[in-house]
């Protein structure tokens, strides 16, 4: 279980950090995540549901040393910065897969 981001969401929370930055407020750390923790097979069945997709998988076993939980606490980055993800799990899985449809070779060089 982890705590997923969307990208648009973690560059917002680096633009609100930079913001708070200029106004001269010294060293600050704040966690920017959803607050929310997803299995894996959360996001194969989210990610199956909005782009009509099958995904193969196989259930393993954890990694050995892997962790089983690990989420973030947004809370102080709604009260310092302001902030909070707007994106959930469906959006990112939609726009992850709208991406790599259009770009299935990466960037452009």
């Amino acid at each position: 279980v982890r705590d997923y981001i969307h990208v648009v969401d973690l560059a917002r929370g680096h633009v609100c950090a930079i913001r708070k930055l200029e106004t001269g407020c010294g060293l600050f750390i704040c966690n920017l995540g959803t607050g929310h923790g997803y299995s894996v097979l959360d996001i194969v069945k989210a990610f199956e549901k909005v782009n009509a997709v099958k995904v193969p998988y196989k259930i393993e076993a954890r990694r050995p040393g892997d962790i089983a939980e690990c989420w973030a606490d947004p809370a102080k980055a709604k009260e310092l910065l302001g902030w909070t993800a707007q994106k959930n799990l469906e959006d990112m899985c939609r726009d992850a897969w709208r991406w790599q449809t259009q770009n299935p070779n990466g960037y452009a060089d």
